[in-house]
């Protein structure tokens, strides 16, 4: 059954402009970087409305925001009960069979609105269906989509890898193509069925494409990553506008726990291992962590909200933490071993420290591949992890010279070059088609690429 929390708009003022629903789906990674955008527009002035999976009410309503949720906790908490949502050939399915009941959740909300309300959306990739169904009620409704990682967007021009599958460089883009089409031939038995019989339902022609029409039904796309991680594709939907990683909100002043300085202080500085907030199936990653850090005589940190997925009793030397702030904590360690996350990845380039990169579904190979590419990482495959396999590479990440030279000038080179504000910019502008009001005050513009 649909939940809906609606909390009023105190001193909302219509001529602040459009209200800006911001949607987002998925696990804490895809969840905070669009709470951190809400926040941000919502400070800035605008009027700011969220919607959220059910399971993410606590993040929807830490943003301080009205929102409105979707879905039913019983059919997210199934999908994340499910192992295959880890699966890198079921995972999709997973994950759109969960989506597929609420297409039409974000279409109620705005035709509740009232007729003069004006309205934009900017939402996660997986949710442009829903959006696109929402501009059936609304036809002048203005979407704009913001990728967290390169992957999903899907250029012939910049392949590295379909899924655990490494392209090699030589691989023109025809080739690639080739590739994207066969991919995209089985992806669209698994995802069009259900797409479009809520379109179908709704007086909407079928479409004949699932990323397609995730890529083209948007007015405008936001990259929240920097053109170092991804250059801007021939390819790439336009307009497209080129932001940077999110700072983390960890920066705004979140610290350790007492229990996490204390095991800090105790020793030398750990390796700290995640498979990510979302993932409820790592006994076999934590396993293996375990007895590749007694190979190297490493003290390690285990985080993750499920203890039940911890070997039965961990030694001393390794500290089990639910949650801790990453801009507090990787500085302070020896190394990140992580499941690729994008937000997880661009917190250790900022803490230069080198990463193993173990990648399970989703964008996770590509993004693991990237950061290996600059330097500051290795890839382990999830379904070749060993225990002999994690030790060698991390032996070999923490004690040659390379890596920690990379490390420390991507580190300094983000730095440098850090626009915090930058991501909102670009954000702000292709939402409301004008320059942010951080762009109108120093006369920057965020790079944009028309077509």
């Amino acid at each position: 059954m649909e939940r809906e929390l609606s909390l009023s708009h105190a001193g909302a003022d219509p001529a602040r402009g459009p209200l800006i629903i911001v949607a987002s789906s998925g696990t804490g990674g895809d969840m905070q970087p669009f709470v951190t955008l809400a926040r941000g527009l919502s400070e800035r002035g605008h009027r700011v409305r969220m919607l959220a999976p059910a399971l993410q009410e606590e993040a929807a309503r830490a943003a301080g925001l009205p929102y409105w949720l979707f879905g039913s906790i019983e059919r997210e908490q199934a999908a994340l009960d499910n192992p295959d949502l880890w699966h890198e050939r079921k995972s999709w399915g997973v994950l759109w069979g969960s989506l597929v009941p609420d297409l039409d959740a974000l279409r109620e909300r705005v035709r509740d609105l009232p007729a003069d309300e004006d309205c934009v959306v900017l939402c996660h990739p997986v949710l442009v269906p829903m959006a696109a169904l929402a501009r059936a009620t609304r036809p002048n409704l203005r979407i704009v989509t913001a990728y967290l990682a390169p992957s999903n967007l899907c250029s012939r021009h910049d392949l590295l890898t379909l899924g655990s599958l490494r392209i090699p460089g030589w691989l023109p883009p025809a080739g690639a193509g080739l590739l994207w089409w066969a991919l995209h031939r089985w992806f669209n038995a698994q995802t069009l069925p259900g797409l479009n019989a809520a379109r179908v339902k709704r007086g909407l022609p079928a479409e004949p494409h699932f990323f397609e029409h995730m890529l083209r039904a948007p007015n405008a796309s936001v990259g929240l990553f920097p053109r170092w991680f991804a250059a801007l594709q021939p390819d790439w939907p336009r307009p497209f506008f080129e932001g940077d990683f999110l700072l983390p909100a960890a920066q705004q002043g979140a610290g350790l726990s007492a229990e996490l300085e204390a095991f800090l202080a105790a020793g030398d500085a750990p390796i700290v291992f995640t498979p990510g907030t979302g993932h409820r199936h790592a006994a076999a990653f934590f396993g293996t962590a375990l007895r590749a850090l007694r190979q190297l005589g490493r003290r390690g940190i285990f985080i993750t909200p499920y203890e039940a997925q911890l070997p039965p009793a961990l030694p001393a030397s390794v500290l089990w933490q639910a949650h801790a702030p990453f801009a507090a904590l990787l500085p302070r360690v020896a190394a990140l071993t992580h499941h690729g996350g994008v937000s997880t990845m661009a917190d250790a380039m900022r803490a230069g420290i080198p990463q193993l990169i173990v990648p399970y579904a989703y964008d996770q190979f590509d993004n693991g591949q990237r950061a290996k590419r600059l330097g500051v990482a290795e890839v382990l495959l999830a379904q070749r992890v060993s225990a002999r396999r994690m030790e060698r590479v991390l032996a070999r990440l923490l004690s040659g010279p390379g890596a920690d030279r990379a490390c420390r000038e991507l580190a300094a080179r983000m730095a440098a070059e850090a626009e915090p504000t930058r991501a909102l910019d670009c954000v702000e502008e292709a939402l409301l088609g004008k320059p942010g009001r951080a762009a109108e005050k120093t006369g920057a513009r965020p790079a944009l690429a028309e077509g």
